[in-house]
C-alpha cells in the first residue's frame, strides 16, 4: 500500500506493521494496567522524531484503543477534544508556544487549551498531522 503526503510517496510495509503489532500485541483494553501499558507506549511513540508509516498506523490504534477504555471506565470525566490536546502535549513536553505555527496566534493556542474555543476542522486537521493521530481526535462527535 502506498501513502501520498505531499511531495513524498511512503511505502506501507506490512511486514514490519506485523512485527509492530506481534511487538506491542494491541487489543481491546480491559483494565487500569493494561490501559497504563498502552499509554506508555503511546507517549514513547509520541517522544520519537519521524514516525514510519507503520509506527504512525500502530499509534492511531493504540490511542482509539485507549480512548474507548477510557470512554467507557471514565464517564464522569469523558474526554473532550481541548483535554485530548493537553494529554498530547503534555505526553511531548509541549508547551503552548510549541501550537503557535500550527494554529496561529498564543491567544488561539491558549482559548483553545482552555476550552474558550472550539477547534475548527482546519485547525484539527493540522493537529492531527502534528501529533500524527486522527484528526477526529480534535473534534467533538
Amino acid at each position: 500500500m502506498t501513502k501520498t503526503t505531499g511531495k513524498m510517496t511512503l511505502t506501507f510495509d506490512s511486514d514490519k506493521y506485523s512485527s509492530l503489532l506481534s511487538q506491542y500485541q494491541p487489543r481491546i483494553i480491559k483494565n487500569e494496567d493494561e490501559n497504563e501499558i498502552f499509554l506508555e507506549i503511546v507517549e514513547s511513540l509520541l517522544s520519537r522524531e519521524n514516525l514510519t508509516p507503520e509506527e504512525d498506523t500502530l499509534l492511531e490504534l493504540l490511542v482509539k484503543l485507549i480512548e474507548d477504555f477510557e470512554e467507557n471506565h471514565y464517564q464522569l470525566n469523558a474526554s473532550t477534544p481541548q483535554s485530548r490536546l493537553i494529554h498530547l502535549m503534555e505526553a511531548r513536553s509541549l508547551e503552548p508556544a510549541d501550537l503557535i505555527e500550527i494554529i496561529g496566534t498564543i491567544e488561539m493556542v491558549t482559548q483553545l487549551i482552555n476550552g474558550q474555543l472550539e477547534i475548527t476542522k482546519k485547525q484539527a486537521e493540522a493537529l492531527g498531522k502534528f501529533f500524527h493521530v486522527n484528526p477526529g481526535l480534535f473534534l467533538f462527535k
